[in-house]
């Protein structure tokens, strides 16, 4: 399926058929990056007495349940409730799904023991942000454990300036855009979001992205899935789509 879309007075297909899933997938182990010190995702069968949940164990179906976190066992997508006492509900804010995205690699500057994202790599497009801008930090390995391993994170200035600059949601393929032990200062989230001073209710934040390696900078369609789970987090499925002038 093709589509047509506008931006700063041209006109753009995109083919539908040709979306980029740029997310990990939950359960796979060879697919699922980990951070936040917490278990694998767990997808077991459901047993009650004799009963069991799964066919090649004698069940008539399969009925497994699974347990994940959604901040530490993959893609993710939240909102200002991840740091906020009223722990707001990602999907009750969250309503852009479609939109513009520049995606960006940045590289990863040593600072003391730490690897940081900076401001000064970051390249203005000449026309400007879009909603979307997804930073990839280049050399990340994937699917990564990330826990006690101080993985690089995001300046403030850079997600400051971000906001400042009128970006809705951020996407990056890194366990947060914090380090990882901060004294919870969290001062990449709090600088994007503009909390609590002009707290920007409907922006996000999505973490533990995957960006495949031949992936191109430059602008993209994006299609931003947010599983309905009622929480500050959820588990979510960014997927990329080329333009092309016409």
């Amino acid at each position: 399926m093709l589509i047509k879309i506008s931006r700063n007075d041209k006109t753009f297909e995109v083919n539908l058929k040709a979306g980029i899933v740029c997310s990990s997938v939950f359960g796979d182990a060879e697919r699922e990056p980990s951070a936040w010190y917490v278990e694998p995702v767990s997808n077991l069968p459901v047993r009650m007495g004799d009963w069991v949940g799964s066919v090649a164990e004698g069940g008539s179906v399969n009925f497994f349940e699974v347990k994940l976190n959604p901040h530490g066992n993959g893609t993710h997508t939240e909102c200002y409730g991840h740091i906020d006492k009223g722990q707001q509900k990602v999907n009750e804010l969250i309503k852009e799904q479609h939109g513009w995205l520049y995606f960006q690699r940045m590289p990863i500057r040593a600072e003391g023991q730490d690897g940081v994202l900076k401001l000064a790599d970051l390249k203005l497009p000449e026309e400007g942000f879009p909603p979307f801008v997804a930073l990839a930090a280049d050399g990340l390995p994937f699917p990564g454990k990330f826990s006690n391993t101080n993985p690089p994170y995001l300046e403030p200035e850079l997600c400051a300036f971000l906001a400042e600059s009128g970006v809705q949601h951020l996407i990056v393929d890194l366990p947060s855009v914090d380090r990882e032990e901060d004294g919870g200062a969290l001062a990449a989230h709090r600088a994007f979001w503009q909390y609590p001073e002009n707290t920007r209710e409907t922006a996000s934040i999505t973490e533990l992205a995957y960006f495949p390696k031949d992936l191109k900078e430059g602008f993209y369609f994006v299609n931003l899935q947010i599983a309905p789970l009622h929480n500050d987090a959820a588990p979510s499925r960014p997927v990329l789509y080329p333009v092309q002038e016409v």
